[in-house]
C-alpha cells in the first residue's frame, strides 16, 4: 500500500444530507492532474474515489476537450493543464480552468 503524502490529506467522510459534492469528478480529477502532474492514474482514483477505469475515462475526455495533455515519459505520463481554457458549462464558462484551480488550491 503507498503511503500518502503530507499534502494529500485523506478526505473526511461526506458531510450530513448525502454524499453529493458541489464539483463533479471531472473537476475532481482535473484538480488533481494539476496539482500534481506526474501522478500516476491509480493515485488519482483512490483520491477522487472512483475506479481506475472511470479516471482513465475522465482524463480521455478532458484530452478530447483539449484541458489536458498527456506526455509519455518513459514509462510513466505527464499531464499537461491547460490553464487557459474555458470551463464548459453554460453558468461558467466564463470562467476558466485557472479561476477553478484557484478557487479549490488557493492563489
Amino acid at each position: 500500500m503507498a503511503e500518502k503524502k503530507a499534502d494529500s490529506p485523506a478526505a473526511p467522510a461526506p458531510a450530513e444530507g448525502g454524499s453529493w459534492t458541489f464539483l463533479s469528478n471531472h473537476s475532481h480529477v482535473l484538480l488533481v492532474l494539476a496539482a500534481e502532474p506526474d501522478v500516476r492514474l491509480r493515485d488519482v482514483a483512490q483520491r477522487v474515489r472512483i475506479t481506475e477505469r472511470a479516471v482513465q475515462k475522465i482524463v480521455a475526455e478532458l484530452e478530447a476537450a483539449g484541458v489536458v495533455t498527456r506526455h509519455r515519459d518513459g514509462r510513466r505520463n505527464r499531464y499537461e493543464v491547460h490553464p487557459d481554457k474555458p470551463l464548459r458549462h453554460p453558468v461558467e464558462w466564463h470562467r476558466t480552468v485557472a479561476d477553478l484551480i484557484r478557487m479549490v488550491h488557493g492563489g
